[in-house]
């Protein structure tokens, strides 16, 4: 039985499985695969068709992000997962071709362009907010809200001012995609080559044909028409370069990132806002809390960017929402050297994964790991840096980091300034990670004026 002193969590392996039984839960939840064990060790390995390793020592993963970056690309699970939609992109690259376009794209995310795209994020906030409220007193799916709000930044701050650029195209496409292949294959987990079709990602062509060649188009008719007047993140790509070698990113280049970051940069975040707000319903004294706050700064406008740094509770909250719930729960890599991690012996070839999902409930690092304490944030250098990693960490570190934390407090700020949000008995979201980690069913809650 679930404690209901506890938020929702996926319960984890406490016996050994079989490779079937593996991959059917895998397809189902790539979570519940993970042994409850590595939540209360450093080093937890295995075979099910090849080698694995799951790491949740901060200082072998400090090894794995950073020291060795070369040694352990992605894994070819998830290249063979993410390369049909978003190609040889940021999120994907490795190497000399990734270092390239990191340098080209980072000024794109630099403070000052992201402190310039917040009004984007406050309109956003503002339409969530407005669309709660004219809701009424019935339950609304707050997951959902926050993905039309998360999508509806991301669109502007990609393709403003695109009349011809069909946005909810781009995010059927998207949605098909991951549901129909972004599912675990038996060819992923024996480790079998890419070469060899998975049928999942053979159905969804039609989709991602679709969605490619309208971003191709949007992006010719902007390079073709010139920049906008405050420009936006296409813009800003567009006149990127790397600075070492002068060289600029072609259309299907700026397409696969463009993509990367539509995905990337509204799903993530979504979900941050999504599990913070089932928190705050969850737990009543943080709400009440967070509300004081964010009417002591904002009265009942809605927040801006020069706000953030004024809402620090508002901020802790996410920051433990993205630590119970990351919304990538395991990332893997590939070791392409012999090394020793944990004083366990890793070859070259085997699966190194890093189950964020563990390692931030893990009782060797958090004390109460379970439990939804926003307070552990408040001295944020009390805690490792390898211990907590929505964002990953090293050189790899999502580019888009900090505009997803702005654009997250902006929107709670707004909506628990305004709005008193209490669970809908019997609807408790369900912890689920397919390519992210979901609310499945929803995140209902009650809303009233606050």
């Amino acid at each position: 039985m679930p404690d209901p002193d506890l938020p929702v969590h996926v319960p984890l392996v406490r016996e050994p499985w079989g490779i079937l039984r593996s991959l059917n839960a895998a397809r189902s939840n790539v979570l519940s695969i993970i042994p409850a064990i590595a939540t209360k060790q450093p080093m937890v390995s295995g075979k099910t068709g090849k080698r694995w390793h799951m790491v949740m020592d901060p200082t072998a993963i400090r090894r794995i992000l950073l020291e060795r970056l070369d040694d352990y690309p992605k894994s070819d699970v998830t290249k063979n997962l993410l390369r049909p939609a978003i190609g040889e992109s940021l999120f994907v690259a490795e190497g000399a071709h990734w270092r390239w376009q990191r340098r080209a794209a980072a000024p794109a995310f630099s403070h000052r362009n992201v402190m310039n795209l917040s009004p984007v994020m406050t309109r956003a906030a503002e339409g969530a907010s407005d669309r709660v409220a004219q809701a009424g007193p019935r339950a609304v799916d707050m997951a959902a809200e926050m993905v039309r709000a998360t999508f509806d930044v991301i669109s502007d701050v990609t393709f403003s001012g695109e009349e011809g650029f069909d946005r909810d195209a781009v995010h059927r496409a998207i949605d098909a995609y991951i549901a129909d292949a972004g599912k675990i294959s038996l060819f992923d987990m024996l480790g079998l080559p890419d070469w060899i079709p998975r049928p999942g990602r053979m159905m969804s062509g039609a989709a991602l044909r679709e969605m490619k060649s309208v971003a191709d188009a949007a992006i010719d008719a902007r390079r073709d028409a010139g920049g906008a007047d405050t420009p936006d993140l296409l813009d800003l790509l567009l006149s990127g370069e790397d600075p070492e070698t002068g060289r600029r990113m072609n259309t299907g280049e700026l397409r696969d990132n463009l993509l990367t970051f539509i995905v990337a940069g509204h799903e993530t975040t979504a979900l941050a806002l999504g599990w913070s707000l089932y928190l705050c319903a969850f737990d009543q004294d943080v709400q009440e809390r967070a509300r004081a706050e964010a009417q002591g700064v904002l009265g009942q406008r809605a927040a801006t960017g020069e706000d953030v740094a004024n809402l620090p509770f508002i901020r802790q909250i996410v920051d433990e929402a993205l630590r119970l719930y990351p919304p990538a729960g395991i990332i893997s890599r590939t070791a392409k050297a012999p090394d020793t991690l944990c004083g366990r012996e890793v070859r070259r070839g085997d699966t190194v994964m890093i189950p964020i999902y563990a390692l931030h409930r893990n009782h060797l690092l958090w004390d109460e790991p379970d439990a939804f304490r926003p307070d552990r944030f408040a001295d944020r250098k009390a805690i490792d840096r390898y211990a907590y990693l929505p964002f990953g960490d090293g050189p790899r570190v999502c580019i888009g980091a900090s505009f997803a934390l702005q654009e997250a407090v902006i929107i709670l700020a707004t909506l628990l300034a305004r709005h008193r949000f209490s669970p809908v008995e019997g609807r408790a979201p369900s912890p689920v990670m397919i390519l992210t980690l979901r609310p499945e069913g929803g995140v209902w809650l009650q809303a009233e004026p606050a």
